[in-house]
This record gives C-alpha cells, sequence and structure tokens, in this order.
C-alpha cells in the first residue's frame, strides 16, 4: 500500500490487492494456517522459514509452534519454493541430518490439505500451510509479512475477499487495483476500481469497505 496524497478531509491511498486462483497453485497461493492457541495474527516469511528448519520453536511473542507439513503436491512445492528456497528431496535430507545430528526430529506431514487442517485444529501450537482455497474450518488464518520491522506494525483488522463462485469454479484469477480514501478517524470513505478483473473487483472492494 503506498499513500500518496494527505488532506485535512482524509488520506488517499493507492493499493494493489492480489486475488489469485489456481487449481494448481502454480502462483504460489499458499495459506498458512494455524492452530487457535497460536496468539499471533501474523507471521514473518523469515519466521517460517526459522520454523519450519526448526532454527526456532516459538514466535515472536513467545508462542510455541509445531510446524506439519504436506507430504507432497503444488501447494507443497509452491511452499517450499515462497518460504524455504529448497525442493523436498534437499528438505528431507536437511531434516535427516537433524535427527543424525541429534539437534532436531522429522516433523509430521500430511497427505493432504483436509488432514493438515484437521491435525492444526487438534493439536495446541501447531502451524501448516494448505492451498488458499483449501476449507479451513477450526483453525486461524495468519497474515504474512516480508520482514520483522513490518510486523512491528499493529494488525487491527484481517478481511479476506469472498472469491466469485464463477470465476472460482473456473479457476480465474488476476490483480486488481483499488484507490482507497480513508478518514482521519480510519473509516473508508471511498473505494474506486482503478484496473483488473471487474468481478475481481467488486470482491476486492467488498472487502475494503467491510
Amino acid at each position: 500500500m503506498k499513500t500518496v496524497m494527505k488532506n485535512p478531509n482524509g488520506l488517499l491511498v493507492i493499493a494493489s490487492l492480489t486475488i489469485l486462483l489456481s487449481a494448481n497453485a502454480l502462483a504460489g497461493d499458499v495459506r498458512i494456517i494455524a492452530n487457535p492457541s497460536v496468539n499471533a495474527e501474523a507471521i514473518s516469511a523469515s519466521e517460517i522459514k526459522s520454523v519450519f528448519l526448526q532454527e526456532r520453536n516459538s514466535l515472536h511473542d513467545g508462542t510455541h509452534v509445531e510446524p506439519v507439513l504436506s507430504k507432497g503436491g503444488p501447494t507443497h512445492e509452491a511452499f517450499l519454493r515462497d518460504y524455504l528456497g529448497r525442493n523436498d528431496d534437499a528438505l528431507q535430507n536437511y531434516y535427516r541430518s537433524l535427527v543424525f545430528t541429534g539437534k532436531g526430529s522429522m516433523p509430521k506431514a500430511l497427505h493432504s490439505d483436509a488432514e493438515v487442517v484437521a491435525y492444526v485444529a487438534k493439536t495446541r501450537g501447531a502451524i501448516g500451510y494448505v492451498s488458499a482455497t483449501a476449507v479451513v474450518d477450526g483453525v486461524k488464518t495468519l497474515a504474512v509479512y516480508q520482514s520483522e520491522n513490518d510486523g512491528a506494525r499493529k494488525l487491527i483488522s484481517r478481511v479476506e475477499p469472498v472469491y466469485p463462485g464463477i470465476l472460482q469454479s473456473n479457476h480465474i484469477g488476476g490483480t486488481v487495483r483499488l484507490k482507497v480514501t480513508i478518514a482521519s478517524n480510519g473509516r473508508v470513505e471511498g473505494v474506486e476500481l482503478l484496473g483488473g478483473n471487474p468481478i475481481l473487483g467488486e470482491a476486492a472492494i467488498a472487502a475494503v469497505q467491510k
């Protein structure tokens, strides 16, 4: 989000919102989920890497976490590429080296999004990843930011767009660009679609106005 003008009546911001829908998650469409016992509402990309590489077992707020893997598939591959920077063979070799040296253990690995969600929902401190289109009842979705400094900003609320059914059924995604006018009290005064798929734009605007 980039601020371009400020005046007494409000704050005009230009926001680029991305809504990605993909049957095979090739766009890195991964959702980070956690057990409700996890206090954090957001997690940095570096924390994700450190947790899943067993370099740390708690988040920045001190919450103990247990990483849970998927056994394979497009979402798993996207997660490894986007967050760990290695393929599955390299990751498995890494875990084996931790076990061999007594510095770590093989994390639990499950076969499907549904299994990951079910395990995370019942296991205190569990954190995992699923496709962005997976049903995530009983768990919380963590917002992901790029750096620890970004995490210092307080997350006031999180609202995810509802994917339009007609686009979801056809696995169509895209990026929309919005102009959002925010009053000095934080209230959204206006939202205008500047570019992108109009149907996705409607979903993004509805989310911003909540």
